[in-house]
């Protein structure tokens, strides 16, 4: 009997869903290959060990993230306006891959309290250097709002981290419904920004 095919595009979905739902601890090889219905020994044809395969699903995490937002720069108007595009942007991707950016959130945990070796410390340093360049492009693009008077004064980088924490935590809250849809989710995403924009933007002096 021929063995079924796999891609290592399946396996890092199927690895993201598993580190989700269990963590990274808990999860094991076994797991992911059983999920796929594959046997352990087809991942290692592709991935020496669990953390190795983690990493890359952390990365693609990151990947589809810039892929998301980078476009949004190029949105016309003032500083706000391409801002809420960016923050729209994102607030999608992390309800459109959530898997994979529940495994980048863990990431940070993993950075700040896990132990590793010298070896995995700086791969896992140079994903979160992704992460600290992603945050970038919104603390930029928050200094350009405020120096067009579109944002208000406020302090760019503590309102970066706001606002990406608030999107972000809605990996801990949401769950997609069944037969939720596209349309669905950017409704959801838009009234998360929303709420985000109503507290960042300039108010006219009175």
């Amino acid at each position: 009997m021929q063995r079924r095919a796999i891609s290592t595009q399946e396996i890092l979905r199927t690895a993201a869903e598993c580190f989700m739902e269990q963590g990274f601890h808990a999860t094991t090889l076994d797991d992911v290959a059983r999920r796929m219905g594959a046997t352990k020994g087809r991942i290692y044809h592709y991935y020496a060990s669990k953390i190795d395969l983690f990493f890359d699903v952390h990365r693609h995490g990151m990947s589809l993230l810039f892929d998301a937002v980078e476009p949004a720069l190029h949105t016309r108007g003032n500083g706000m306006a391409v801002l809420e595009a960016m923050l729209m942007a994102h607030a999608m991707a992390l309800l459109e891959h959530h898997a994979y950016e529940s495994v980048v959130i863990q990431g940070v945990q993993l950075h700040r309290f896990g132990a590793l070796t010298p070896t995995q410390r700086q791969v896992l340093d140079e994903l979160i250097d992704s992460r600290d360049r992603f945050e970038q492009l919104f603390k930029r693009q928050m200094n350009a709002a405020k120096a067009d008077h579109s944002l208000a004064d406020v302090d760019a980088s503590i309102a970066v981290k706001t606002a990406l924490g608030g999107l972000q935590w809605s990996l801990i809250w949401y769950r997609a419904e069944k037969g939720s849809s596209p349309a669905a989710r950017r409704r959801l995403a838009a009234k998360m920004v929303h709420t985000l924009i109503g507290g960042l933007q300039a108010r006219p002096y009175r």
